[in-house]
């Protein structure tokens, strides 16, 4: 209550000031003189004198940091958040009264969380300090600025007679340019990059100030996806998947519980025999009036609930289940993967709960493979983290690396997490049939893996030219579309059989491994 209080308080104060500080306004100030001398005499025109100043300072009128005339840019270039609400909103009105237009942008630097942990904070400071002032360069004497974020800032243009969005797209590119501009920290150059987002005000129709920005900062979340260095203007169409990631984020604690989400499992098989060595278990959304919702959309909204460790719950769940089923229906799965997210790694009883689960269903440890991906991993020190992995290797499931080579996992984070197998990333698998460069890559790391006694899962196979290639370059397992697409359970029974009967026709590819 108090902060909307505060927010109330300061668009009036800004409002006020706005009047008090123009020039029409200060050109009454000797006529109100000498009518509180007509009237009062000295004593009243001494009370003038003295009440009129703190009526100033009270709204910020003489606060020479705050306002200047006209629009109240501060002397330094930048307004706080307060009073930049405040000239948002005076914008706004001022448009909706006449005939001017306007434009809100969001502007953050990109991956600015690695810019303390490479230069350190003081350098990070500096970096923010010259990006406010090359946005400041940039901008218009009547143009409101203002940090929003620690690497974030929002601007609010003078309004003008014309602004179409061919010249919003120029001035973000000159902000971006500006940026990009070598800064000199110590002797070293830093290179940033930054994402913008804008939203002219004739896209916001029977909207508000405060929806203007926000619909900014819709745009800037949309360029930020399709980063660095992007930049988007808003659109309804934006407005209609924002609403429906609200809407999902409501969503998604009952589809979880109601089943809606469940894994779809994907086959993994061996180069050397073609029989199946396991399945991934792969989290789908069949929502009731929507259908199929992608991963991408989905995922997102169940971190954001926070929900992720109980994903991993009913997805650890339903794998069990299959695992068994399979056994009943008598084909061979040796294991079945299910991923583990950084909340659930971070849980201190997630060994006992494992344990709980393969009870339940009396399975082995064995069974089930602890898929982690390599950036959890590489950022993983001597902590909750790190003993519930080791801790689930040595109760006996497998633990795999995912994602591998795209993030900065070392030699020794493989050894010291126990890890069973390393997942090549479908990044360096594409096309490695035709492009000689991908397959060194792919060799050095099957080279590396073999030098570890670490078993290799390729992603993203496609063809049968790359399913040959890491079979005849040693890869001991593959994964992917050309193996066979993510399917519901009740698809697998029939996969499998058809698998397993054209093997009885297709001669073995044997890999020229040397172990």
């Amino acid at each position: 209550m108090s902060g909307v209080l505060a927010e109330n308080w300061a668009r009036i104060r800004g409002k006020v000031a706005g009047f008090l500080t123009r020039p029409m306004a200060l050109a009454f100030l000797p006529a109100l003189s000498l009518g509180a001398f007509w009237i009062g005499g000295d004593t009243a025109l001494i009370a003038a004198a003295v009440i009129m100043p703190l009526i100033y300072m009270l709204i910020g009128g003489l606060d020479s940091n705050r306002f200047t005339f006209g629009v109240g840019r501060v002397a330094s270039g930048m307004l706080d958040k307060s009073l930049f609400a405040a000239m948002v909103q005076r914008t706004f009105d001022k448009a909706q009264e006449t005939t001017l237009t306007s434009a809100t942008f969001r502007i953050e630097i990109d991956d600015a969380d690695e810019l303390a942990e490479r230069y350190g904070q003081a350098a990070s400071d500096t970096v923010v300090s010259r990006v406010s002032e090359r946005l400041i360069a940039t901008l218009r004497d009547g143009d409101a600025i203002a940090q929003t974020g620690d690497f974030k800032f929002s601007i609010c243009l003078q309004p003008v007679r014309q602004l179409d969005l061919e010249l919003c797209i120029q001035l973000a590119g000159r902000m971006q340019s500006a940026l990009e501009e070598p800064i000199s920290i110590d002797g070293t150059s830093v290179y940033i990059t930054s994402s913008v987002g804008f939203c002219q005000l004739s896209r916001i129709s029977n909207g508000t100030a405060e929806s203007w920005m926000e619909a900014a900062g819709t745009a800037l979340r949309e360029a930020q996806h399709h980063g660095p260095s992007a930049i988007r203007a808003y659109s309804d169409e934006m407005k209609r998947k924002s609403q429906t990631k609200a809407e999902l984020r409501e969503e998604v604690a009952k589809a979880l519980e109601s089943g809606q989400i469940r894994p779809w499992f994907q086959p993994q098989i061996s180069t050397d025999t073609g029989l199946v060595t396991g399945f991934e278990a792969l989290a789908r959304w069949q929502h009731p009036e929507r259908g199929m919702i992608s991963p991408a959309d989905f995922l997102p909204a169940i971190e954001q609930a926070d929900m992720l460790e109980r994903l991993a719950e009913v997805m650890m769940f339903h794998a069990f289940n299959a695992l068994k089923e399979w056994d009943k229906a008598g084909v061979v799965v040796p294991k079945i993967g299910v991923n583990f997210a950084g909340p659930e790694l971070k849980n201190p009883r997630l060994i006992d709960k494992v344990k709980w689960e393969l009870d339940r269903f009396d399975l082995t440890p064995e069974r089930l493979t602890v898929e982690v991906l390599e950036t959890v991993v590489a950022g993983a020190p001597d902590d909750v983290i790190s003993r519930n992995i080791n801790g689930l290797g040595e109760l006996g499931c497998s633990v795999d690396l995912d994602d591998f080579g795209t993030g900065h996992a070392s030699i020794a984070s493989i050894r010291r997490f126990s890890v069973s197998r390393i997942k090549i990333d479908r990044s360096f698998v594409m096309k490695a049939d035709l492009d000689p460069e991908q397959q060194r890559m792919i060799s050095a790391i099957l080279t590396m893996a073999e030098r570890l006694n670490v078993e290799t899962l390729a992603e993203g196979v496609e063809t049968v030219g790359e399913h040959a290639l890491l079979a005849q370059l040693g890869c001991n397992h593959v994964q992917g579309f050309g193996i066979g697409k993510p399917m519901p359970f009740d698809q697998t029974l029939d996969w499998i059989a058809v698998h397993n009967a054209k093997l009885q026709d297709v001669p073995r590819i044997i890999g020229n491994r040397t172990g």
